[in-house]
């Protein structure tokens, strides 16, 4: 499943804040800097998709806040059972 991220970086904790059209829109508590943000963002999109870390990956938007990004590891159904649960 390919889906549409925006990070907003510095927050107090990660957390999936919600959604606006067909993107996510997604907290974390890391600094842009030395795309730290990217490694976080990962971590906690495979926490919250229930997948390994290596199943999502970064397809564009490395450097921006605006990223499309790649999950694989569980069925198309589940995982848009997983985004359909986000208001």
């Amino acid at each position: 499943m390919i889906i549409r991220i925006r990070v907003i970086p510095n927050s107090c904790e990660n957390e999936v804040v919600g959604r606006v059209g067909s993107v996510v829109r997604v907290k974390v508590c890391s600094p842009e800097i030395d795309e730290k943000a990217n490694y976080v963002l990962i971590n906690y999109l495979a926490e919250f998709f229930e997948v390994k870390p290596k199943s999502i990956h970064i397809m564009r938007g490395e450097r921006a806040r605006e990223k499309t990004v790649q999950i694989a590891g569980r069925s198309e159904d589940e995982l848009k059972r997983v985004m359909e649960s986000i208001p």
